[in-house]
């Protein structure tokens, strides 16, 4: 049965592609396979991080988005200034739903856009002049931000702004970090090098600023690396390790501080949640600190558990009894989840194409209901996010990497998915159609889905969203006839 369901997609793969010309064609093809069970690694069967086909519509995020949409902006107690036009740092303000405690505009700044405004003459002369005096200004307004990053946007990097310069004598000017970060738009492939970049900005300028302060530590001091707190995300993961017995010390950046993320090296294990976009840090961390770090999981009951006693055992007996206690205490609520929703879910198929994590972290949350992933894509993974995905995909399920536009239309049409997980751009395209949809990326203005309670509001979306009757209404306006 899986061969025959490798070999119906194979064809599938080979119909869509067939619109291309033949070099496109014989370069997409590359990005597209049939997962199998057996594979420990996808090895050269799909190609990944590579930049998109000139000509070919991509959905990716570009390196600025990386660094100040993701890593950067979330962190709510310092200024974020978009260096270059308006546009993008209105753009990337406050669009991922980053949740936070704290005044907006009095000590957290995260939803505020901080911008150069760059100008035609801004262009020609350049904008150092007008960079320092923004800081500045945000010095005199806001002065109760702990430090200013400079994010820089595509203009930037091609007129040679100095921002180190600027940075290092504002530093010394207003008695704050200001912190550079050369993350303009057109650097590498895709918004994954704006997370590179970002984290080796994190090392350089902020890992160590803290190293000679004393701080007191315990032996169960861990750190939540790579949680953006998308909807309340990171609060309901930091009850769960709490209540095992752990202490957060810090959690970054959803939600997160800079006095936070200078107090990570003391701690005594990171845990990772986006690997794609920390787990440079978490490296570096390991190798300079000694500080082991391990990826996690809190989608779905399931994973739940299997990522608590995966937790634990780097602990001590009593981390690991008290896990299982957290465990048994919510699993009562979590056979109710499943018990009310199964029933309306069970076999029905999803599509998933996400980011560089989701499309992986949440088949087992869809698991837990009874329905099955038949196809899984990622905008900006790198090799090993495929390799880590194959374990939860069955035989025969269509992996794709920086799938066109047209290629996922074509796809969804061919497989038809009962429901399809992608974001904000995809979405109304395949909701006209009537196909039911959910934005993965930022849970469609609902969340959390991490944890017990996560999976609760996870399970009430799906069947809302499935079980709607209103799609069978629906018909495609390129379809209607006069």
């Amino acid at each position: 049965m899986s061969s025959t369901l490798t070999e119906q997609h194979q064809a599938i793969v080979e119909e869509v592609l067939e619109v291309f010309p033949e070099k496109a064609r014989k370069e997409r093809r590359k990005h597209i396979m049939s997962s199998d069970q057996e594979m420990e690694s996808v090895g050269k069967c799909i190609i990944s991080n590579r930049k998109s086909q000139p000509g070919v519509m991509t959905v990716r995020g570009c390196a600025y988005a990386g660094s100040k949409g993701v890593v950067f902006g979330p962190i709510k107690d310092m200024a974020h200034i978009s260096h270059g036009p308006v546009g993008c740092g209105q753009y990337s303000r406050a669009g991922r739903r980053n949740y936070y405690t704290g005044m907006s505009g009095i000590d957290s700044f995260g939803t505020v856009n901080f911008t150069t405004d760059f100008q035609e003459r801004d262009i020609v002369f350049g904008g150092d002049k007008k960079l320092d005096k923004v800081i500045d200004e945000i010095e005199m307004l806001f002065p109760l931000t702990k430090g200013i990053s400079i994010q820089s946007e595509c203009p930037v990097g091609l007129i040679g702004d100095n921002i180190e310069a600027v940075a290092n004598a504002s530093r010394k000017k207003i008695g704050k970090p200001v912190i550079p970060v050369r993350c303009e738009g057109f650097r590498g492939v895709s918004q994954s090098l704006g997370h590179h970049i970002a984290n080796d900005v994190i090392r350089d300028w902020i890992l160590d600023n803290r190293k000679d302060q004393p701080f007191e530590t315990t032996p169960y001091d861990i750190a939540i690396i790579g949680d953006y707190n998308i909807g309340g995300d990171a609060w309901s993961s930091r009850i769960l390790l709490e209540e095992i017995g752990l202490r957060v010390v810090a959690q970054w950046s959803g939600d997160g501080t800079l006095t936070e993320m200078e107090n990570t090296p003391r701690v005594k294990l990171n845990l990772v949640h986006c690997y794609r976009s920390m787990n440079y840090i978490a490296r570096h961390m390991e190798e300079q600190n000694n500080i082991p770090w391990m990826e996690y999981n809190f989608f779905g009951p399931t994973k739940i558990a299997e990522s608590l006693r995966k937790i634990a055992a780097q602990f001590d007996e009593t981390i690991q009894q008290k896990a299982e206690e957290v465990i048994a205490r919510h699993q009562a609520e979590a056979d109710a989840i499943i018990a009310k929703y199964r029933p309306r879910m069970e076999g029905r198929k999803v599509l998933l194409y996400i980011g560089g994590l989701r499309s992986r972290h949440v088949i087992g949350a869809y698991e837990d209901l009874g329905m099955e992933i038949i196809g899984a894509g990622f905008e900006f993974a790198h090799n090993d996010d495929y390799d880590r995905t194959l374990p939860d995909l069955k035989t025969g399920t269509l992996l794709f990497d920086d799938a066109s536009s047209y290629e996922l239309e074509e796809f969804v049409k061919a497989l038809k998915p009962d429901l399809v997980g992608s974001g904000i751009k995809e979405k109304y395209i395949f909701q006209k159609m009537g196909v039911p949809f959910r934005q993965m990326h930022s849970w469609d203005y609902s969340g959390p889905y991490h944890g017990y309670d996560g999976f609760a509001i996870f399970a009430r979306d799906m069947d809302m969203t499935l079980n709607n009757p209103s799609w069978s209404a629906l018909t495609a306006p390129w379809l209607k006839t006069a």
